[in-house]
């Protein structure tokens, strides 16, 4: 692994792909806490007098989602699921085959641009471990033939779930943060919290708005700029923010860049013109998949899918440095790019 990576992981790691911005609420009843917890750093702000056990309880939860979820430790339902691929039904949790579900649902709208069955083609090309190579397109043809998310099939009435073909793997990495998220928001609600925010890297979700009543205010990253910039700002009470972009996990080869987001139909990173795009919507699992799937398919296709949808808006980040985003965001979204080197387009 070259220094170069580890810099970019590292700064991965620190920063997120969505900006707090400060707005000068008074902070005095608030708690905040930071755990690494899924491969990244989970932030809390809360608002209650017992928000120290609250963030604990959902830290715990986080946890134990990860532990379930998660291929990149021994045990666990969904690895138990790859390691059965084309022999027989596993038995599952009602979380695991919850996400599983959700996971197929967007795979349906989006014509397969989200597919957790990618998970051969993110182990080959490693871009999460310290040796990333470029495989060779007979590897990529070869793995392709495991990708396709219509084999996952589903029992519900028994609780397991199966991959058809032997060699296939799940990896919920695109969409399992969404869900830690919505389960952290219902459990402040259970405690009563009438304000709280949310982070688990790139996705955010906030309960209500800030204490005094206005949104929180959340800021999208610059893609080409540096840790704590931004190009913009959206203005969110009780809704999901999920970023994703070709500068969370990269590495270069040979002078060429290569980024984590695999397009499913290509077995390479996705080069759709888009480098970076923002889902805002009522949860974070559908967020999650959102913002993987829009950046795949690019901007025409990726603003239709959402239009598509209720209660979701996106914004999007185009390679020629262009702002585009959705009707519903048009009194929400505020243009603020520090580097003045992108276009905010409110018409396309």
């Amino acid at each position: 692994m070259t220094k170069r990576f580890t810099v970019i992981i590292l700064s991965i790691v620190l920063c997120t792909s969505v900006l707090f911005v400060s707005c000068g609420y008074n902070s005095s009843d608030l708690y905040e806490t930071q755990e690494f917890l899924m491969g990244t750093v989970v932030l809390q702000k809360i608002y209650h007098e017992n928000a120290a056990e609250i963030a604990k309880e959902v830290n715990d939860r986080i946890a134990e989602i990860e532990s379930t979820m998660t291929i990149n430790k021994p045990g666990g339902e969904i690895n138990l699921l790859n390691d059965a691929a084309g022999k027989e039904y596993v038995k599952l949790g009602e979380d695991t085959l919850y996400v599983l579900d959700k996971a197929k649902q967007y795979a349906e709208i989006s014509n397969g641009a989200f597919d957790v069955t990618i998970g051969p083609l993110v182990k080959a090309w490693g871009v999460f471990t310290d040796n990333p190579r470029v495989p060779s397109k007979n590897e990529i043809d070869e793995l392709l033939k495991l990708v396709n998310y219509k084999d996952i099939n589903i029992d519900f009435e028994n609780s397991t779930a199966m991959l058809a073909k032997e060699g296939q793997i799940v990896d919920l990495g695109g969409i399992a943060k969404g869900f830690a998220a919505d389960e952290a928001v219902e459990i402040y609600k259970e405690h009563g919290v009438k304000s709280a925010l949310i982070s688990l890297g790139g996705n955010i979700f906030t309960l209500s708005g800030k204490p005094d009543g206005s949104p929180w205010m959340v800021g999208i990253r610059n893609p080409r700029g540096n840790d704590g910039s931004y190009i913009g700002i959206v203005r969110v009470k009780d809704k999901a923010v999920v970023s994703s972009g070709d500068y969370e996990r990269f590495f270069e080869k040979d002078g060429v860049r290569y980024h984590h987001i695999l397009d499913p139909k290509t077995g390479y990173p996705a080069d759709t013109g888009l480098i970076g795009t923002t889902i805002i919507s009522d949860f974070s699992i559908d967020a999650d998949a959102l913002s993987t799937a829009v950046f795949v398919l690019g901007l025409e296709e990726g603003m239709k899918l959402v239009e598509s949808l209720d209660g979701v808006d996106a914004v999007f980040i185009t390679a020629d440095k262009k702002i585009y985003v959705t009707d519903g965001l048009k009194d929400t979204f505020i243009f603020k790019d520090e580097s003045k080197e992108f276009e905010y387009v409110e018409k396309r």
